[in-house]
């Protein structure tokens, strides 16, 4: 039997062995249920007969085991062996083929011998053409490149040229142009300068004049009796004396005469100081009647002292009025000045009722005479010239600190020139060093100095 039939034979024998295995157990069951409706009287036979038949069947069943267990054995026995002669035969397969390959190995590196050295000595010549016709090639391009060159060196050493005069131009003219500008900045600070103490000398020897008009004026002051007679002549010399006072003293912008304040109240003459003064109400007007009583000649010592009181009353009356019309919140200063146009009435209040003067400072009313008025005057003339010196002063400052500014913008400038001046001095140095090699080079390529280039073909390495 081959081992193909036992192979297609094993498969009937489990399947038969199942069938009876099968029909057994059936058998087995059926007899079961059949032993439990037969009496007892049976029972004995058919247990007999299914111990014939179950040993029967084990009989059959080790019969087909011992068979298909005798056909896998030849099976093995035969496959064992066609798998020894199979590996014999590929072991004399390999021998021979490792015989052949190695005579074709031989032959392989023979003829890749031959093939190299032909190689070999095609490229050795034509690596020697390709390098007699490069060396031509390029003797005949480092002609035409070297007078390229040459000439577009003495074209860039005429642009340079131009681009250096032209720079220096520019920077002459900026140059000039700036200094043109600088020097008028400073002739314009210079001039305003000189402008302002000009006028500030011219105020002060208009001051100087007024004080000795002044002077001159107290010097000629005819009698009070005379002169102040009248209420109104009164009241017209103070307003003119008061006038001439302030209109020498201070400038223009600094007062005001019969000036309306808010509460509808007119001001003989309004003094506008700086901060935190502010506006400053001067009054001209004064009660004289009961001082001429005072010292008329025909009065009595009881009527003298009655008008003494009277006198005392009268400026007490005057500091309230002045207070309580020219002394407004947050409109004008904190106090108000009583000018009264005679020095001998100044001096009769000052020396003879220190209580009315008290009176008036608790009040913040200032009693003031022609010379203290000037002091005061003086005294304002004084901080309105420093105010208008500290204006100039910043004038001046912000003039400097802008003409600072404008000299660092010139020296940052200028550094940049600089700097842009001397890298174009450092590029055309290294324009005439790289100009110089490369004249080198051309020189040594056309006295066929060869020695340093390369052997082999271009593109090579």
């Amino acid at each position: 039997m081959n081992p193909e039939s036992a192979s297609s034979l094993l498969p009937w024998l489990i399947a038969a062995l199942a069938v009876t295995l099968v029909a057994v157990g059936w058998l087995v069951l059926q007899l079961g249920r059949l032993g439990q409706r037969m009496d007892a009287q049976f029972a004995q036979q058919q247990l007999g007969l299914l111990r014939d038949i179950q040993s029967a069947t084990t009989a059959a069943s080790d019969r087909v085991i011992d068979l298909v267990a005798g056909e896998v054995d030849n099976l093995r026995d035969r496959l064992d062996a066609e798998q020894a002669a199979s590996r014999q035969a590929l072991q004399q397969l390999h021998l021979a083929l490792v015989g052949q390959l190695g005579a074709n190995k031989e032959e392989t590196t023979l003829r890749l011998a031959d093939l190299a050295n032909a190689f070999a000595s095609g490229q050795e010549k034509l690596r020697s053409v390709m390098l007699a016709e490069t060396l031509k090639t390029l003797s005949e391009h480092a002609r035409a490149d070297r007078e390229l060159l040459q000439s577009g060196l003495k074209s860039a050493s005429e642009q340079l040229s131009g681009s250096f005069e032209a720079l220096n131009r520019t920077v002459g003219e900026r140059l000039e142009a700036i200094s043109g500008h600088v020097n008028q900045r400073l002739d314009e600070g210079f001039r305003k300068t000189n402008e302002t103490f000009t006028s500030v000398m011219t105020r002060l020897a208009t001051i100087d004049e007024a004080q000795k008009k002044i002077g001159d004026l107290t010097t000629n002051v005819v009698s009070l009796q005379e002169l102040l007679g009248d209420k109104r002549a009164r009241g017209a010399f103070g307003e003119v004396q008061l006038e001439a006072l302030v209109r020498n003293a201070l400038p223009p912008e600094a007062f005001d005469f019969q000036y309306t304040l808010p509460n509808g109240t007119r001001a003989d003459c309004v003094l506008r100081l700086p901060e935190p003064t502010g506006m400053v109400i001067v009054d001209s007007k004064f009660p004289l009647e009961n001082y001429h009583r005072m010292f008329a000649a025909d009065t009595g010592e009881l009527e003298r002292r009655a008008a003494q009181g009277a006198f005392r009353g009268d400026v007490k009356k005057h500091v309230d009025a002045i207070a309580g019309k020219y002394i407004l919140p947050d409109v004008t200063s904190d106090g108000a000045v009583m000018f009264i146009p005679a020095e001998a009435v100044f001096a009769e209040i000052h020396a003879y009722h220190p209580e009315v003067v008290a009176y008036a400072m608790s009040r913040r009313v200032w009693i003031v005479s022609p010379t203290t008025l000037m002091a005061v005057l003086n005294t304002a003339r004084a901080v309105l010239k420093d105010v208008e010196t500290r204006k100039q002063i910043h004038v001046i400052k912000d003039a400097l600190g802008k003409l600072a500014k404008d000299f660092n913008r010139f020296d940052e400038r200028m550094q940049k020139l600089a700097t842009h001046i001397r890298q174009a001095g450092e590029d055309v140095a290294e324009v005439q060093t790289s100009s110089r090699k490369i004249t080198a080079h051309f020189q040594k390529i056309e006295a066929a100095q060869l020695d340093e280039l390369p052997v082999g073909l271009p593109g090579e390495g």
